[in-house]
């Protein structure tokens, strides 16, 4: 074979991939609009910001190939995936006039034993607020040494996943353990009395949608979150590993429902999971609230030997 034949098969075989991609990466966007259709439909919903970069990718291909029909098809696609992640970037609001309020939300995984990283993050951050989740009664032990530094807490540690524990620099009062939905998994409800007025505070940990049954039981307890916020009596701070991105129909349901923000908006896309995989990571921990409540800055905390990153948030209460 000659060498400009084997240079133009070359580019046919380069060509194939980057249209089997392309056709993979529409098909993938698309499935990503049906998840009540199917629950694992839903999971391809959560990766809008690799779809894009793999598009560009493509789009590169494709206009040094000179083929500029799919250079185009693929822009548009690029362009669809992006839509749903640019506005995230707009909105952010004005610096606060007052002292801001920190809350930190942190999944130390179950079976994480860096207790010193993690201390080490909670003194770094110095969070008023502080959700802790995957709290095991081995992890509520080693955590004891908190509870100078935050007088006030509602904990239900558990074996397995699912234990949760809320602290406080600031008083919490009418701290209760509720379950949400029917998972059996426990949630927190808590007023928190601050300088510039009182908050409710609801923490949750819905299951993971690692199976049809799991979930059904986490949309069941993202569709019964409304009724809990619609129920307080106070501007409301909605925290916890919801095992669902912004791009999820129950989570923009969950909001419209709620009439709670996302505290992401304003401050770009903020991956928290997966931690040992960068170029796979999606925002599974939420921090929503009521638009009484301002957020000022919003942030990723560093590694702390969990698979999720710490999510912060400063923010102030309208009077």
């Amino acid at each position: 074979m000659s060498h400009k034949k084997r240079k133009n098969a070359q580019k046919n075989d380069l060509s194939g991939i980057t249209d089997v991609l392309g056709i993979g990466l529409a098909i993938a966007t698309l499935l990503g609009f049906f998840g009540r259709l199917f629950w694992v439909f839903d999971l391809f919903a959560h990766f809008r910001v690799q779809y894009m970069q793999l598009c560009l990718i493509l789009i590169g291909i494709a206009l040094w190939q000179r083929r500029n029909k799919q250079a185009v098809a693929l822009i548009l696609l690029a362009c669809l995936n992006y839509a749903f992640v640019l506005p995230l970037y707009f909105g952010k609001p004005a610096p606060a006039t007052v002292k801001p309020i920190r809350a930190m939300l942190m999944n130390l995984n179950a079976g994480n034993v860096n207790t010193a990283q993690v201390l080490e993050a909670i003194r770094n951050a110095d969070p008023d607020i502080l959700l802790l989740e995957e709290v095991t009664p081995k992890w509520a032990h080693e955590l004891a040494v908190l509870e100078t530094n935050f007088p006030y807490r509602v904990a239900e540690p558990q074996e397995g996943c699912f234990g949760i524990m809320l602290l406080g620099k600031v008083p919490l009062e009418h701290g209760r353990v509720v379950e949400i939905g029917d998972a059996g998994v426990p949630s927190i409800t808590a007023d928190a009395y601050l300088p510039q007025g009182t908050i409710s505070i609801i923490a949750t940990h819905p299951l993971p949608p690692i199976g049809s049954a799991y979930a059904d039981h986490r949309n069941k307890q993202l569709a019964a979150l409304p009724d809990i916020v619609q129920s307080q009596k106070n501007p409301v701070l909605l925290m916890g590993d919801l095992n669902t991105s912004p791009w999820s129909s129950y989570f923009a349901q969950l909001l419209r429902d709620s009439g709670l923000k996302n505290s992401m908006k304003g401050f770009g896309f903020q991956p928290s999971w997966p931690a040992n995989m960068p170029l796979l990571r999606i925002p599974l921990d939420h921090a929503l609230h009521s638009p009484e409540i301002k957020i000022r800055n919003r942030m990723v905390g560093g590694n702390i030997g969990s698979d999720h990153f710490p999510v912060i948030v400063d923010f102030s209460v309208a009077r």
